[in-house]
């Protein structure tokens, strides 16, 4: 059992003990930033003089050699290792003999693991940040191409006005800025670094913390060292962002999943993101939007886990900030792997255009413009309510649209109505008279489909 400690102990410890306490089998995820760490800190230590520059040298390419023997299988991390700390380490001392030894000094495994698990969260933000780049570009192609694809828009689960499916899509594509937005404020607020901290307190050696935070690339090196070592704000703000990503998605699926059933019939989910019934031959499941639906439970998991860890633990380190690590990573990879499987489906799906304009002339969504065409002509608009109203209890009755009602119809309900009032509840007018930035009509979304290219050319 490979340790950094034992000094102060006279007997092993107890195997179970070990393996309850190791951590090995989770953190060797980060056996790259470990490294990464550790060669900032061996070259500060070599620029304060505390190593000389054969030591630096040699500590420096050992280390390579470490993380290319560990890329290409030659070196494993096993379990006989408590943690990727003492796995880097201990190799390095096997290679270098007492060369070695003077890696760690001025630094603890406090501020190493605050360090790597910093380094590894801004890289996997990175990660997710890039893989929502490309959702958003895919999510305005559809936009691109749907300018004119009429469909209800809803309240309360009911058809309530026309929209077309850009429109629609483009609330989703706003959703998804925003957590690019988010990203981007957790990245700047956490790019801060603590190695230097010691275990809380610093050190008495004459560290650089300014040159070891340029070297990672951070703003800057933590203001305080206990604050340094038992942060953990900055991956709760991170596990908030991507529960609020999943929340998206999981409302997104929610409406995919509608939209693929018989009574829709709005979108046909490609064969490669679909699966069948063990028994029913017909059935074509939404399995993927499904799942990604489920899975939201999962990072919502992993985000009240720690939370709930953090809550009772006093300064500085504790034993407890182990558990951050694997509900984080797994919760890291699920919405990154969630986002492209639906980056994937999206651009595969196919629409069904005419379903869905015949869906929303079926379901009044133009009733308050024809309110809106009596208010035009004259009519108090609670009047007007009113009178529309009959007017759609009169359709239900006989089974037919507004716009299927003769004249005659119309002018036994109310006299007001011409025969302009065809094309004033028109599905195509009652969307292109909506004109304002923002609304639905060809024209706004056109504007609006231009932001967003720019916004995606430079961000």
């Amino acid at each position: 059992m490979a340790q950094l400690w034992g000094g102060r102990f006279t007997k092993e410890t107890d195997k179970l003990v070990y393996n309850f306490n190791a951590s090995i089998e989770f953190d060797k995820k980060f056996y790259r930033e470990d490294i990464m760490g550790s060669k900032a800190h061996v070259k500060m230590l070599g620029k304060v003089g505390i190593l000389t520059q054969d030591e630096t040298e040699a500590i420096e390419k050992e280390l390579d050699k470490i993380l290319k023997d560990v890329e290409s299988g030659q070196l494993l991390i096993t379990d006989e290792y408590e943690d990727i700390h003492s796995f880097v380490e201990a190799n390095l001392i096997d290679r270098l003999g007492d060369v070695g030894k003077k890696l760690h000094t001025g630094r603890s495994r406090n501020d190493q693991v605050a360090l790597d698990m910093r380094l590894y969260t801004r890289e996997q933000l990175d990660e997710t940040d890039v893989e929502l780049k490309k959702f958003l570009q895919e999510i305005l192609t559809v936009m691109k191409e749907n300018t004119q694809t009429v469909m209800p828009g809803f309240t309360h689960m009911q058809k309530a006005q026309p929209i077309t499916l850009a429109h629609h899509l483009g609330a989703y594509f706003e959703m998804f800025k925003r957590d690019r937005q988010r990203l981007f404020d957790i990245r700047e607020r956490m790019n801060y670094c603590p190695l230097g901290s010691g275990a809380l307190a610093g050190t008495t050696y004459p560290l650089d913390r300014e040159y070891t935070a340029e070297l990672l690339e951070f703003n800057g090196p933590t203001l305080n060292s206990i604050d340094g070592v038992s942060d953990r704000d900055y991956l709760i703000e991170f596990l908030s962002a991507l529960s609020t990503i999943m929340m998206h998605l999981s409302r997104f699926s929610e409406e995919i999943i509608t939209w693929n059933s018989n009574e829709y019939g709005f979108v046909e989910i490609d064969d490669a993101y679909s699966t069948g019934s063990s028994i029913m031959p017909q059935k074509k499941n939404p399995d993927i939007a499904e799942l990604v639906r489920g899975k939201t439970g999962r990072v919502y998991g992993a985000l009240m886990s720690l939370l709930t860890t953090m809550k009772g633990i006093p300064l500085a380190y504790n034993k407890d900030m182990q558990e951050d690590k694997e509900v984080a990573f797994d919760a890291m990879d699920t919405v990154k792997g969630c986002i492209a499987l639906f980056r994937g489906m999206i651009s595969t799906m196919k629409f069904n255009k005419e379903r869905m304009e015949k869906s929303a002339k079926n379901g009044f969504t133009n009733a308050t413009d024809a309110a809106d065409y009596l208010v035009k002509n004259g009519v108090p608009f609670r009047d007007a309510h009113g009178i529309v109203g009959k007017i759609v209890l009169y359709c239900l009755e006989k089974n037919i649209s507004i716009d299927e009602m003769n004249l005659e119809e119309l002018k036994a309900i109310c006299p007001v109505f011409k025969e302009d009032v065809y094309e004033a509840i028109s599905l195509e007018t009652c969307v292109n008279t909506r004109l304002t930035i923002g609304a639905p009509s060809k024209d706004a979304m056109e504007k609006v489909i231009k932001i967003e290219e720019e916004y995606l050319e430079k961000n």
